[in-house]
This record gives C-alpha cells, structure tokens and sequence, in this order.
C-alpha cells in the first residue's frame, strides 16, 4: 500500500497534478491495494476537517480580506512609512513593517501578499525599485504572515500534533520580530550600497497624522491578540473577531466596503478556504493511511539511529523540510509530517512548541521558493511580471530567512522564553 501511495504521489507531481489531488487520488489507490472498504476515504477526510480549531481558517482568511477591501492595510502602510520610511531604502522597510503588523491578524500570507502588495509594488516601483525587486521583496515580506500570531500553519501543527495552539501562538512572536529585523537590516544595507531609495521618504505623513488616521486599523491587532492572550477568547473565537471588528470599521467607520465590494470579499474567501479545506481533507487521509501502515514509527526509528544527537536530527529535518517545502505546499506537508516528526523530536528531548516554530519557518520558505512557492505566484500577479525574472532577486531573501531559521532551531529560548513567561515553565 506504501509503495502505490509514494509512487502514485511522485508521479502526480510530475506530471503538475494539484497537490490535493495527487494526495488524495494517492490515498484512494492505497486503499484499493489493500483491498480496504472505500468508505474509510469519506470517514477519514471528514474528520480531518470536522475539529473546531480548524474553523479559523476560513475567518482569518475572510479577515484578511475585508482588511485589503476596506482601507485598513493602506492605513497600515502609511503608518509603517511614517516610522521607517524617512531613510534610504525606507520603503522597502516600511514593506516588511506593514507586513509583519498585518500579519498580527490576517495569518496567511497570500492574504498579507494581495493586500500589503496591492498598494507597496506600484510604490516602489514608482520610486525606481525594479519590478522584479519590489515583487521578491513583498512575497518574502508576506511570509511572515504565518509565523507572527496568529498563524494558520500553526493552528495545523497545533492540530496535527496536539499542541496548545496559544503557546505556539505565543512562541511565534520572538522569531515572527527577529526575521523582521534582519530583513529590515538587510534592505537598509542593500538599498544603500545599490543607491536605491533616496527619494523614499517624499510624500511621508507625520508619526502623529499616521497614527491617528490608522488608529482603528492598528487597534485591531491589540484587540485580537491581547483577546487569545488574556484568556478572553480562543484563537478560533479570536478569528470571529476580527472578521466582525474588519466588517464593522470597513463598513461604518472607513465607509470602504460597498455590498458590491463585500459580495467579492465573501466569494473570493469562500474559495481560497475551499482550496485549503480540500488540501487538509486529502492529507488527513494521506496521514491516517501512512500511520496505519506503521510509516511514522518506521521513519522514527530510522531517524534515531542515523541522526542520534537533537543536533543532528535538527539540522537533518531542516535539510528534508526545505526540499519538501519547494514541492509540497506548506499546510499539507505540516498535516502529514507534523504528526511523524513531532514524536520523534521529543524523544529527543526538544520541545514540541519550538519545534513546531523550527517547522513553520522552514516550511514558509516553501512560499518563496520555485517551482510552488504560493507567495510568488501572487506577487507576480500584482506585479505582472513572470516568475523567472524574480530568481536572481529572490536568492539574498532566501538565504537571509535561512539564516534567521537556523539561529531559531538551535537557539530554543528565542521561542520558548516568552511562552515560558507567558504560562509560568
């Protein structure tokens, strides 16, 4: 059953099947070589949706939404602009900003890309940034919209291997503000020693103007994160909120959101769910039928004797995840692997939660790296540019999240030190 499934998959993939179907056509065939009743297939894939945590992803992605169409993430931007944005090479740095503030709420990062994207690309390629600059720059940015809480990923590792998801939440934020520094950092160097940007700061509002005109958007991530941490709501609950707290500063206070307007928010949120209830629906049953034929204990084992230090193993799992994350698309690879690695990873003696983080932040690469990397096929949407003309720009990106992430997987505390904090470790 393991050999039709892995070959059934390899081959989807070749030939450019969504990944959905190639899971799910790959589950369905392994569950004919066994000779099993089919339907385990419709009993397995329903409960891999049917867990209520997983209701937040339709709303954070509604939230997202409703935030693009109703003002708040060109408020966002302005406010960003006005606190970074008068050096050179502000913009840019006022892109990861924006994104890494909007991530504080929306926890996708194809969200974080349309919206933030939609208004900073046509700005910084008015400013003399090349396109292709301004586009790798905002689907490297967006990335943090899946490791600043909330995070979509990580309600699904929190799902797949039954972790608290407000520690994860909570562990998220130290390594969500140190990658976006080093990609602050680093543009400010980069613009500088390439003479871009000296013009950045023109148009600029003041710090007070900014804050004020953004004072309902930038209230919004206080109220959703201070609500999970306080106790007040879940992180489901929490995504409630914020789509009520978008559709009511959208509507009746920015006076952005038309029914014509909200009609395309909602259709245009129901399908992105749709495609993604379909990813997990399909790795549930890829899951449930790898575990039942002993695959998980198998690979552990296996692991255990070649990578026999947390070192070792770390550095293995890392090389493995950014392959599979240039393949897989992230919320898949998180539900299937998820429950494999974590067990192993403990026998190991390394937390849960900071390998979950470990997890997160390599697999986001995934959406900046070809052939199926999500965030660059939106960005090159916004930017209408192909994706081959980003590759040279891409490359000091990647390596800079990489190194961000290898000092996050062997330094724990960055992550855990907060959630220990937080809930008295």
């Amino acid at each position: 059953m393991t050999a039709v499934m892995l070959t059934t998959m390899i081959l989807c993939f070749a030939l450019t099947i969504s990944v959905a179907v190639s899971i799910g056509l790959a589950s369905v065939l392994g569950i004919q070589a066994n000779n099993a009743h089919m339907l385990i297939s419709v009993k397995e894939m329903f409960n891999a949706i049917n867990k209520f945590p997983l209701a937040a992803i339709p709303f954070f992605i509604l939230a997202g939404n409703l935030m693009e169409t109703g003002g708040i993430s060109r408020r966002l931007v302005e406010f960003a602009k006005s606190i970074v944005g008068g050096v050179q090479g502000g913009l840019p740095m006022t892109c990861v900003l924006t994104c890494m503030i909007f991530a504080a709420v929306s926890g996708s990062s194809v969200a974080t890309t349309f919206a933030v994207g939609a208004i900073l690309i046509p700005a910084l390629i008015k400013h003399g940034y090349p396109t292709a600059y301004a586009a790798s720059l905002q689907a490297t940015s967006a990335e943090l919209g899946v490791i600043i809480p909330p995070s979509i990923p990580m309600i699904l590792y929190g799902v797949s291997a039954e972790v608290s998801i407000g520690e994860l939440f909570i562990a998220g934020i130290g390594p969500g503000i140190f990658i976006s520094l080093a990609l602050m950092a680093f543009v400010y160097v980069y613009c500088r020693i390439k003479g871009w940007g000296k013009n950045d700061g023109d148009g600029r509002l003041s710090f007070g103007r900014a804050t004020w005109q953004a004072g309902w958007a930038l209230l919004m991530p206080v109220i959703i994160l201070g609500g999970i941490y306080g106790g007040i709501f879940t992180p489901t609950e929490a995504a409630a909120v914020a789509v009520f707290y978008a559709l009511v500063v959208g509507v009746l206070i920015y006076r952005e959101i038309s029914l014509p307007s909200l009609i395309v928010v909602l259709r245009k949120s129901v399908i992105s769910s749709a495609v993604i209830m379909f990813i997990i629906a399909n790795a549930g049953l890829f899951a449930f039928l790898i575990t039942r034929a002993g695959i998980p204990d198998e690979i552990g084992r296996w692991l255990e004797a070649v990578l026999q230090s947390p070192m070792l193993f770390l550095l293995g799992v890392n090389a493995a995840l950014f392959v599979i994350g240039m393949f897989i698309e992230t919320s898949a690879a998180i539900i299937v692997l998820a429950p494999i690695l974590a067990p192993v990873a403990m026998h190991f003696g390394i937390d849960p939660v900071h390998f979950g983080m470990v997890m997160v932040v390599n697999l986001a690469m995934g959406m900046i790296t070809p052939p199926f990397g999500v965030n660059l096929f939106a960005a090159c949407t916004v930017a209408r540019i192909s994706l081959d003309r980003m590759v040279s720009h891409l490359i000091p990106f990647v390596l800079v999240i990489f190194s961000c992430l290898m000092v996050i997987t062997y330094v724990p505390a960055l992550s855990l030190t907060l959630r220990d904090l937080v809930y008295g470790r």
